[in-house]
């Protein structure tokens, strides 16, 4: 279940644990192991970083749990 939309995370949420749902907006690749994902929902964008063998293309809809960076 989503915790928080992607238009609402702030530094004050540095080191918490967060679930998004979105849709993928961008993703590009950071060599063979990483990949930076553009997540948008109604509220706003989020950077994810993933690993870069998880097939995702514009439009996919995910939901990710990380933590905040």
């Amino acid at each position: 279940m989503r915790t928080h939309q992607c238009g609402e995370l702030r530094a004050e949420h540095v080191g918490q644990t967060v679930t998004l749902t979105g849709w993928v907006s961008t993703r590009r690749e950071h060599g063979e192991k990483l990949a930076f994902v553009d997540l948008r929902d109604h509220s706003g964008v989020t950077q994810c970083v993933v690993d870069n063998t998880v097939d995702v293309r514009a439009e996919y809809v995910l939901q990710v749990t990380g933590v905040v960076a």
